[in-house]
């Protein structure tokens, strides 16, 4: 190797375990903040998805947990919290503050370990007044309009802005309402809304 390019891939060599090397307290201590991280941007956990939960300098607090059917996993000192339906990042904030209670500054991370693909409970169903009732793969990012154009869009006998979201939240349904008819026909975007894995779309005949 020519002197001038070994001196460079030194150099290189020295930023990048600079940029690996975790940012440091006063103390010397790493200074974890509550982040997270998943294998896809923004994904939103589901049953059966595992997450490892890391509480700095607190070995008795950190376990990998599986999602519960009920969507929730139970953590020592705090007890059950839900994650179903929230982001890894989400869970991290959640965990912390709870947490807050009982130790000071806790510093938490949450990592995706094992995500369920594919599974019943990541799909999005839309039923009702369309032309193929549909469930669908769950995808990060889509929306009330991106589930019916798959679905096939509406059929004539539609009441499109009567058109709602039934979501499941902790242990109750919200209904979500969707004025489906101006998002198709005036591109009015204010209720084409983000989904969650398990939502269902349901779009009603109008009455004769």
């Amino acid at each position: 190797m020519k002197p001038k390019l070994l001196v460079a891939t030194l150099a290189l060599a020295g930023l990048s375990a600079c940029a690996q090397a975790p940012m440091s307290t006063a103390g010397g201590a790493p200074r974890m903040t509550a982040t997270a991280h998943a294998r896809i941007p923004h994904y939103r956990l589901a049953v059966a998805d595992v997450i490892k939960i890391s509480v700095w300098h607190n070995k008795r607090l950190s376990e990998t947990v599986p999602v519960r059917p009920d969507g929730r996993i139970s953590m020592p000192l705090i007890g059950s919290v839900s994650v179903a339906g929230h982001t890894a990042s989400g869970v991290a904030r959640t965990i912390k503050t709870k947490l807050a209670y009982y130790v000071r500054d806790p510093q938490v991370t949450v990592i995706v370990t094992h995500v369920v693909q594919d599974s019943y409970q990541d799909r999005i169903r839309v039923t009702g007044a369309v032309e193929h009732p549909a469930s669908l793969r769950y995808e990060p990012g889509m929306t009330v309009l991106d589930a019916v154009l798959d679905a096939g869009g509406i059929n004539t006998f539609a009441a499109a802005n009567d058109t709602e979201i039934h979501r499941v939240v902790g242990h109750s349904e919200r209904v979500i309402h969707v004025r489906l008819g101006n998002i198709l026909s005036e591109g009015r975007l204010g209720t084409n809304y983000r989904l969650r894995p398990g939502d269902i779309i349901t779009v009603p005949e109008r009455l004769l």
